[in-house]
Protein backbone atom coordinates (compact mmCIF):
# COMPACT_ATOMS: atom_id res chain seq x y z
CA UNK A 1 0.00 0.00 0.00
CA UNK A 2 1.80 3.07 -1.25
CA UNK A 3 -0.56 5.88 -0.25
CA UNK A 4 -2.02 6.77 3.10
CA UNK A 5 -5.75 6.18 3.14
CA UNK A 6 -6.81 9.35 4.92
CA UNK A 7 -9.17 12.20 4.10
CA UNK A 8 -10.59 15.43 5.48
CA UNK A 9 -14.02 16.92 4.86
CA UNK A 10 -15.39 20.37 5.74
CA UNK A 11 -19.10 21.13 5.44
CA UNK A 12 -20.77 24.47 6.20
CA UNK A 13 -24.51 25.06 6.02
CA UNK A 14 -26.94 27.39 7.74
CA UNK A 15 -27.67 24.49 10.13
CA UNK A 16 -24.28 22.90 10.82
CA UNK A 17 -20.53 23.40 10.62
CA UNK A 18 -18.52 20.19 10.46
CA UNK A 19 -14.82 19.40 10.10
CA UNK A 20 -14.08 15.69 9.90
CA UNK A 21 -10.90 13.70 9.30
CA UNK A 22 -10.84 9.95 8.77
CA UNK A 23 -8.06 7.38 8.52
CA UNK A 24 -8.80 3.89 7.27
CA UNK A 25 -5.61 2.29 8.59
CA UNK A 26 -5.72 3.68 12.09
CA UNK A 27 -5.41 2.59 15.69
CA UNK A 28 -8.98 3.06 16.86
CA UNK A 29 -8.36 6.61 18.05
CA UNK A 30 -11.18 9.14 18.18
CA UNK A 31 -11.42 12.84 18.96
CA UNK A 32 -15.13 13.58 18.77
CA UNK A 33 -16.91 16.86 19.44
CA UNK A 34 -20.29 16.21 17.83
CA UNK A 35 -22.62 18.11 20.14
CA UNK A 36 -24.78 14.95 20.24
CA UNK A 37 -23.58 12.86 23.21
CA UNK A 38 -25.20 9.55 22.22
CA UNK A 39 -23.88 9.84 18.66
CA UNK A 40 -20.42 10.61 20.06
CA UNK A 41 -20.60 7.40 22.11
CA UNK A 42 -21.65 5.34 19.07
CA UNK A 43 -18.97 6.81 16.79
CA UNK A 44 -16.32 6.15 19.43
CA UNK A 45 -17.37 2.48 19.39
CA UNK A 46 -17.43 2.43 15.57
CA UNK A 47 -13.90 3.85 15.44
CA UNK A 48 -12.50 1.49 18.08
CA UNK A 49 -13.98 -1.65 16.53
CA UNK A 50 -13.07 -0.64 12.97
CA UNK A 51 -9.48 0.25 13.92
CA UNK A 52 -9.99 3.61 12.21
CA UNK A 53 -8.89 7.08 13.29
CA UNK A 54 -11.70 9.64 13.39
CA UNK A 55 -11.80 13.29 14.43
CA UNK A 56 -14.95 15.41 14.30
CA UNK A 57 -15.54 19.01 15.30
CA UNK A 58 -19.22 19.78 14.76
CA UNK A 59 -21.45 22.69 15.68
CA UNK A 60 -25.13 22.39 14.84
CA UNK A 61 -28.59 23.61 15.73
CA UNK A 62 -28.97 21.06 18.52
CA UNK A 63 -31.10 23.56 20.43
CA UNK A 64 -33.81 22.56 17.92
CA UNK A 65 -32.98 18.83 17.82
CA UNK A 66 -30.16 16.47 16.83
CA UNK A 67 -31.45 15.75 13.31
CA UNK A 68 -29.33 18.12 11.19
CA UNK A 69 -26.09 17.42 13.04
CA UNK A 70 -26.54 13.63 12.96
CA UNK A 71 -27.50 13.68 9.28
CA UNK A 72 -24.62 15.94 8.26
CA UNK A 73 -22.05 13.90 10.19
CA UNK A 74 -23.32 10.84 8.30
CA UNK A 75 -22.88 12.75 5.02
CA UNK A 76 -19.35 13.83 5.91
CA UNK A 77 -18.26 10.40 7.15
CA UNK A 78 -19.53 8.80 3.96
CA UNK A 79 -17.70 11.34 1.81
CA UNK A 80 -14.53 10.85 3.84
CA UNK A 81 -14.67 7.05 3.53
CA UNK A 82 -15.14 7.23 -0.23
CA UNK A 83 -12.36 9.79 -0.61
CA UNK A 84 -9.91 7.88 1.61
CA UNK A 85 -10.39 4.64 -0.34
CA UNK A 86 -9.56 6.29 -3.66
CA UNK A 87 -9.55 3.78 -6.53
CA UNK A 88 -10.22 0.88 -4.09
CA UNK A 89 -7.42 -1.15 -5.63
CA UNK A 90 -6.54 -4.25 -3.62
CA UNK A 91 -9.39 -4.04 -1.10
CA UNK A 92 -11.50 -7.00 -0.03
CA UNK A 93 -14.63 -4.96 -0.94
CA UNK A 94 -17.08 -7.06 1.12
CA UNK A 95 -17.43 -7.19 4.89
CA UNK A 96 -19.75 -9.02 7.26
CA UNK A 97 -19.88 -8.78 11.05
CA UNK A 98 -22.12 -10.16 13.77
CA UNK A 99 -21.92 -8.42 17.15
CA UNK A 100 -23.80 -9.48 20.30
CA UNK A 101 -24.52 -6.98 23.03
CA UNK A 102 -26.16 -8.79 25.93
CA UNK A 103 -29.74 -9.37 24.71
CA UNK A 104 -29.16 -7.97 21.20
CA UNK A 105 -27.55 -9.47 18.11
CA UNK A 106 -26.79 -7.19 15.16
CA UNK A 107 -25.37 -8.02 11.76
CA UNK A 108 -23.92 -5.55 9.28
CA UNK A 109 -22.95 -6.52 5.74
CA UNK A 110 -21.26 -4.07 3.36
CA UNK A 111 -20.21 -3.98 -0.27
CA UNK A 112 -18.01 -1.05 -1.30
CA UNK A 113 -19.55 -1.29 -4.75
CA UNK A 114 -20.06 2.35 -5.76
CA UNK A 115 -23.79 1.56 -5.65
CA UNK A 116 -25.55 3.27 -2.73
CA UNK A 117 -28.22 1.24 -0.97
CA UNK A 118 -29.36 0.87 2.64
CA UNK A 119 -31.32 -2.18 3.74
CA UNK A 120 -32.44 -1.52 7.32
CA UNK A 121 -34.09 -4.48 9.05
CA UNK A 122 -34.24 -3.01 12.54
CA UNK A 123 -36.97 -2.65 15.14
CA UNK A 124 -36.12 -0.36 18.03
CA UNK A 125 -38.38 -0.78 21.08
CA UNK A 126 -37.94 2.83 22.28
CA UNK A 127 -38.16 6.09 20.34
CA UNK A 128 -35.53 7.75 22.53
CA UNK A 129 -32.30 6.84 24.29
CA UNK A 130 -31.75 9.67 26.75
CA UNK A 131 -32.34 12.76 24.63
CA UNK A 132 -31.44 11.02 21.35
CA UNK A 133 -34.23 10.32 18.86
CA UNK A 134 -33.65 6.72 17.76
CA UNK A 135 -35.09 7.25 14.26
CA UNK A 136 -31.86 9.19 13.62
CA UNK A 137 -29.97 5.88 13.50
CA UNK A 138 -31.67 5.18 10.16
CA UNK A 139 -31.06 8.76 9.01
CA UNK A 140 -27.34 8.52 9.82
CA UNK A 141 -26.86 5.14 8.14
CA UNK A 142 -28.86 6.15 5.06
CA UNK A 143 -26.73 9.25 4.47
CA UNK A 144 -23.55 7.28 5.19
CA UNK A 145 -24.47 4.67 2.57
CA UNK A 146 -25.41 7.28 -0.03
CA UNK A 147 -22.24 9.35 0.32
CA UNK A 148 -19.88 6.38 0.66
CA UNK A 149 -21.68 4.82 -2.33
CA UNK A 150 -21.90 1.44 -0.71
CA UNK A 151 -24.42 -1.32 -0.13
CA UNK A 152 -25.13 -1.30 3.61
CA UNK A 153 -27.33 -4.02 5.06
CA UNK A 154 -28.20 -3.74 8.75
CA UNK A 155 -30.08 -6.64 10.32
CA UNK A 156 -30.98 -6.93 13.98
CA UNK A 157 -31.81 -10.57 14.65
CA UNK A 158 -33.23 -9.91 18.11
CA UNK A 159 -32.95 -7.66 21.15
CA UNK A 160 -35.17 -5.77 23.57
CA UNK A 161 -32.90 -3.04 24.98
CA UNK A 162 -32.71 -0.13 22.52
CA UNK A 163 -29.31 1.10 23.69
CA UNK A 164 -27.85 -2.40 23.33
CA UNK A 165 -29.32 -2.81 19.82
CA UNK A 166 -27.90 0.48 18.55
CA UNK A 167 -24.53 -0.17 20.20
CA UNK A 168 -24.31 -3.59 18.53
CA UNK A 169 -25.13 -1.97 15.15
CA UNK A 170 -22.33 0.59 15.39
CA UNK A 171 -19.77 -1.98 16.57
CA UNK A 172 -20.76 -4.31 13.73
CA UNK A 173 -20.58 -1.41 11.26
CA UNK A 174 -16.99 -0.72 12.29
CA UNK A 175 -16.01 -4.37 12.06
CA UNK A 176 -17.69 -4.95 8.68
CA UNK A 177 -16.03 -1.87 7.19
CA UNK A 178 -12.69 -2.90 8.66
CA UNK A 179 -12.97 -6.22 6.81
CA UNK A 180 -14.16 -4.62 3.54
CA UNK A 181 -11.38 -2.02 3.48
CA UNK A 182 -8.53 -4.44 4.23
CA UNK A 183 -5.91 -4.80 1.55
CA UNK A 184 -5.83 -8.38 0.26
CA UNK A 185 -2.47 -9.15 -1.39
CA UNK A 186 -4.21 -11.69 -3.64
CA UNK A 187 -6.36 -8.94 -5.22
CA UNK A 188 -4.73 -7.42 -8.29
CA UNK A 189 -6.25 -4.07 -9.16
CA UNK A 190 -9.92 -3.44 -8.38
CA UNK A 191 -12.04 -6.36 -7.10
CA UNK A 192 -14.65 -6.18 -9.88
CA UNK A 193 -15.01 -7.81 -13.29
CA UNK A 194 -16.00 -4.37 -14.57
CA UNK A 195 -12.51 -3.09 -13.86
CA UNK A 196 -13.71 -0.24 -11.64
CA UNK A 197 -15.73 0.45 -8.52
Amino acid sequence: MSEERISSIARETSETSINLSFGVDGEGKSDLQTGVPFLTHMLDLFTKHGKFDLAIAANGDTEIDDHHTTEDIGICLGEALKQALGSKEGIKRYGNAFVPMDDALAQVVVDLSNRPHLEYRVELPSTRVGTFDTELVHEFLWKLAIEARMNLHVIVHYGHNTHHIIEAIFKALGRALDEATLIDPRVKGVPSTKGML
